[in-house]
């Protein structure tokens, strides 16, 4: 389960590392495909809530569970998912906004742009660099055989990165290989 979140990670650095190159190109006054922005962020969010999120937080609650963790700890990762969910949430609105032709200073979107980046790094850093050493080396097999009979989910292609690409993000697959 594991190294479907780490892939899950390495999917989700590379989307932000366009989304870097989008706000340098903001930031020179170029033009941006917003439509581009607003499917990686409708990605983002629609993968995280309903696949990539729910899952981390089963094997951090069994790892809290039969753990000792600091409260400061153990209540990090739910706080930055519950952010990480907001500040997309805040961001895709601004893009909904762009796209109805709103006029929204280029500042403004540079720094829900970047806040957004710089947030997701972070988070994806805690996890990789903290959390997932702790689980790693606090779990049994046994525990993640009976992590992997509580992810009760059927098979789970990732839309955008898995085997068969969703019609809803081909041409995001198709630009992300431009990019």
């Amino acid at each position: 389960m594991l190294a479907i979140i780490r892939n899950d990670h390495a999917n989700i650095n590379q989307l932000l590392s366009i989304l870097r190159k989008k706000i340098i190109r903001l930031e020179q006054d170029e033009k941006i495909d917003y439509r581009l922005i607003k499917a990686m962020i409708t990605y983002l969010r629609e993968y995280s809530d309903k696949y990539h999120h729910p899952m981390e937080d089963l094997i951090y609650d069994y790892y809290l569970k039969y753990r000792v963790v600091p409260d400061e700890v153990a209540n990090r990762l739910s706080r930055e998912h519950k952010l990480i969910s907001k500040v997309t949430i805040e961001l895709d609105e601004l893009l909904d906004m762009i796209l109805l032709d709103a006029i929204v200073p280029k500042e403004h979107c540079i720094k829900k742009l970047s806040d957004f980046v710089t947030f997701q790094s972070a988070h994806l850093a805690y996890e990789e660099q903290e959390v997932f050493p702790a689980i790693k080396d606090s779990l049994s097999p046994d525990d993640w055989s009976t992590l992997q009979q509580q992810w009760l989910l059927d098979e789970y292609s990732d839309p955008l990165f898995g085997d068969t690409i969703s019609d809803q993000y081909r041409d995001l697959a198709d630009r992300i290989n431009q990019e």
